[in-house]
């Protein structure tokens, strides 16, 4: 029988008010590789990750010392970029592999925890760039986000205006609300509105500037934040939209962005981080959206604009999005390059029989 995979989370990964990208991955690659009959044991530890309190750490350590020596342990990136004063300790008594989603380096606390660990596994290719320039990582794994198959797809009218825009981000200064507000403001007596959905929490005095906007521009029947939406309800946002529009000014690679071409939902967001890799090419080439210069809100205008008056435009990036679906990864694949990078870090004596050791140089340089 295959030893236990121990994964240490963040708290609060499962938490439906607060849903990220990073905690979705998470919990798809986990159960994937409990269906492939590999037994997971999480560990979810509290705190403010990645910049944890004395006693976070101590929480860490606490959760560490009890596993046994030699096991397999899949630390979450954002647990493990700032647990820099706990990780390199056990990398001679466990087989620390760090699955990174968005790198907060450079830091040297970062480094070392990478440094350290068996492997190192990041969500894009451009993380991985970001990982090698930085810390000089030799081998540093990619496991792309998957993608659930979408049998039935809603007819989309080209010709219809495309004026239902779609924006799927936690409310915060990272994701580009303000911008966007900013193009929209632009389009002059254009016809169009906003459903911004995802988490109102992370950032309350962010939310309340938008919704001051939203009140001063009377927008209050064209601009509506629902709040995180489940999955059903996100589908049916998704089958609704016309464009989804992603004005981040960071992404390690836009989950987002994978859902709406799923749905077959062209995308307009900036060329920042991963989004690129994310939005891909159609087979044919063409991209199914645009990409514009991030802070940019005149540029993320003149795009919104090009949308709303050009229905070739419209029907050209439809159509892009909808050969791009079939190229989409599955989530089958996500969890089948992490298992190949766990077995291939993993002990090769029984669990709890290898020497111990503390502090001992991983595998990742």
């Amino acid at each position: 029988m295959t030893a236990s995979l121990y994964a240490v989370l963040p708290r609060g990964v499962d938490d439906p008010t607060r849903p990220s990208g990073g905690n979705v991955y998470d919990r798809r690659v986990l159960s994937g590789l409990s269906a492939f009959g590999r037994p997971v044991v999480e560990l979810e530890v509290a705190g403010g990750w990645p910049a944890p309190e004395p006693a976070d750490l101590h929480e860490l350590d606490a959760s560490l010392v009890g596993i046994p020596e030699g096991s397999l342990v899949l630390v979450d990136g954002l647990v493990a970029s700032g647990a820099a004063a706990v990780l390199p300790h056990y990398a001679g008594r466990l087989r620390i592999v760090v699955l990174l989603h968005m790198p907060i380096g450079p830091d040297r606390g970062e480094e070392l925890v990478l440094g350290s660990a068996a492997a190192v596994v990041t969500t894009s290719a451009w993380s991985r760039e970001r990982l090698r320039g930085w810390y000089g990582l030799r081998r540093v794994e990619v496991a792309r986000p998957g993608a659930d198959a979408i049998e039935h797809l809603p007819p989309r009218d080209a010709a219809g205006g495309g004026t239902s825009f779609l924006c799927v981000a936690a409310v915060h200064p990272g994701k580009g609300h303000d911008l966007l507000f900013e193009a929209l403001a632009a389009l002059g007596d254009r016809a169009w509105t906003l459903t911004c959905a995802g988490s109102l929490d992370v950032d309350p005095d962010h939310v309340a500037a938008l919704q001051t906007q939203v009140y001063a521009r009377s927008w209050e029947r064209r601009v509506i934040f629902t709040g995180p939406l489940a999955a059903g309800p996100l589908a049916t946002a998704y089958d609704a939209a016309d464009l989804l529009v992603l004005p981040s000014r960071s992404e390690s690679y836009g989950m987002v962005v994978v859902e709406a071409l799923a749905h077959g939902l062209p995308v307009v967001a900036t060329a920042v981080g991963g989004l690129p890799e994310a939005l891909g090419h159609a087979p044919v080439g063409g991209l199914p959206g645009l990409l514009v210069p991030p802070e940019d809100p005149a540029a993320l205008a003149g795009v919104l604009r090009a949308w709303l008056d050009d229905p070739g435009l419209r029907e050209r990036l439809g159509q892009a999005a909808a050969r791009r679906r079939p190229t989409l990864r599955r989530w089958d694949e996500t969890v089948a390059e992490l298992a190949a990078v766990l077995d291939r870090v993993a002990p090769r004596t029984p669990v709890g029989t290898s020497s111990p050791g503390r502090g001992r140089p991983g595998d990742a340089r």
